[in-house]
């Protein structure tokens, strides 16, 4: 299958990639990183660990993974509207905090605003680009409070 772009002419920037490392036992860093998005305006929509859900379901021992789908509705609304509905099938915008080592987080984001119009799900139009925008204060904010928080 040939991609339609290159993903090594990409750099964080075009992904909206965040990364942030947190010294902190894992259930901390998840509290911590839930309070810092919902600090920020989102809600925690959906989250699970797919860490403990590979244990159960085939014994994979894998260190502590978890996922936390942020959600602004205002933002989902209008990325809704400006998309036909088909940036829906991103949501929701997914932050998750995966275990280095006991004591040590990284906490992972892209912007799903950014791939969805990467990958033509979202039109390249000054509509979307303000919603990119706004969307990236949130996160921006959230981020932020990773160190506050």
């Amino acid at each position: 299958m040939t991609l339609p772009i290159d993903p090594t002419a990409l750099d964080s920037d075009d992904i909206g990639e965040k990364r942030a490392t947190l010294e902190m036992d894992h259930q901390e860093a998840v509290e911590h990183v839930r309070e810092a998005f919902t600090d920020a305006g989102f809600g925690v929509a959906t989250e699970f660990s797919p860490s403990e859900m590979l244990a159960e379901k085939i014994g994979a021992d894998r260190d502590p993974y978890h996922v936390l789908g942020a959600c602004n509705p205002n933002m989902a609304d209008r990325a809704l509207d400006a998309s036909d509905n088909r940036i829906g099938a991103l949501f929701p915008c997914n932050v998750v905090v995966w275990q280095e080592e006991p004591g040590r987080q990284t906490v992972y984001h892209v912007s799903i605003m950014k791939v969805a119009r990467l990958a033509g799900m979202a039109p390249d139009e000054a509509e979307w680009e303000e919603i990119v925008s706004d969307t990236g204060e949130f996160v921006e904010e959230a981020w932020s409070n990773l160190d506050t928080a």
